[in-house]
């Protein structure tokens, strides 16, 4: 059984929210409106969700990577 682990990465994110929309359960937004991971092992039934906002990052700022359980 696998999960899923979400990095992500201020230094190129463009603070366009897509992430906290799409995911809201596992993604923020510091002060300056940067991303922020708030679950890195988002639960199974978050995993659509997270995905759909990685594909929607336009500057491909987050990461997951499938992980042993």
């Amino acid at each position: 059984m696998t999960g899923l682990l979400v990095t992500a990465d201020p230094t190129t994110c463009v603070t366009s929210c897509m992430c906290v929309y799409r995911a809201p359960e596992v993604f923020d937004q510091d002060d300056d409106g940067l991303v922020v991971v708030l679950d890195a092992r988002p639960p199974a039934e978050l995993h659509d969700a997270v995905r759909r906002a990685a594909r929607g990052c336009p500057t491909q700022s987050i990461t997951l990577t499938d992980q042993p359980l």
